[in-house]
């Protein structure tokens, strides 16, 4: 059976709360891992194959990541852990829907290692901190994740 519908988001919960019982999953308006509240929220509209992905996030206790990098291969584990989840429901991730969702976080992190000033890619050196290969430059970066990318450049 394809996650792919709407309507099993309920049904998809009380299996997941019998097979995980560690899980905290509560209705919300958004669908998200919270580390800091150790719970998954959802909504009854949110995708079966994104709350696998959030459940894959808890089952895997992502809380923090220091280089942007980190968070990329956060977001691939959590994918990878929600296929198993799947398989263990005898379902399947909707694999255009994890492409796309991954394909957000890598343009995310190509955005952030853009040179501001000559446009060749750089490398983070530091937490927010990159550095351009080609021509010296360097910038920082605000968070991103949520709000429009910043980048300030250092020399």
């Amino acid at each position: 059976m394809a996650v792919t519908s709407t309507p099993s988001i309920t049904w998809l919960v009380a299996k997941l709360q019998a097979r995980y019982p560690e899980l905290s999953l509560t209705p919300s308006d958004d669908l998200a891992w919270s580390p800091s509240a150790n719970t998954v929220y959802y909504s009854n509209d949110s995708n079966p194959s994104e709350l696998l992905h959030e459940v894959g996030h808890s089952l895997l206790n992502h809380r923090r990541f220091d280089r942007d990098i980190t968070l990329l291969g956060m977001e691939r584990d959590a994918w990878l852990e929600a296929r198993k989840v799947a398989e263990n429901l005898h379902l399947t991730v909707d694999e255009e829907v994890s492409e796309t969702h991954l394909d957000t976080y890598r343009d995310w992190l190509h955005a952030r290692s853009t040179c501001p000033h000559c446009t060749e890619t750089g490398i983070e050196t530091a937490a927010r901190i990159y550095n351009c290969l080609s021509c010296g430059a360097s910038w920082h970066v605000n968070d991103a994740r949520r709000c429009q990318l910043r980048r300030y450049l250092v020399k």
